[in-house]
């Protein structure tokens, strides 16, 4: 994957392939922190590091952006199926504890 997916660990996006960007899931807060939100869970929601820095400290609101529902795991998954298989068969890829931490949260949310 580095040759097709190049990555930088710093998130440099001209030695990061935008698959990362658009792709990799991170944690934002609903209401940013800088703007009052809290940092806990009921604040949290999951999506794109390229949207979560779209975003950056705006609200929905002010984007006319809205929150979508929580989808049904076994309609569509984003990928993770794939992930898993992926690592499972390129346990290398472990080493990485960023990967590391992702492949253990998926494996945990699939039961």
């Amino acid at each position: 994957m580095p040759e097709a997916f190049p990555f930088h660990k710093n998130w440099k996006s001209d030695e990061c392939h935008i698959a990362y960007w658009q792709l990799l899931p991170t944690i934002d807060h609903v209401v940013p922190a800088s703007r009052g939100g809290t940092d806990d869970e009921s604040n949290w929601v999951c999506t794109s590091q390229l949207k979560n820095s779209a975003k950056s400290n705006w609200l929905l609101e002010e984007l006319n952006w809205v929150l979508h529902k929580p989808d049904n795991i076994r309609e569509w998954d984003g990928m993770l199926s794939w992930f898993i298989q992926y690592v499972e068969k390129n346990s290398d890829i472990l080493e990485d504890k960023y990967i590391k931490s992702w492949y253990n949260a998926a494996k945990k949310y699939q039961g």
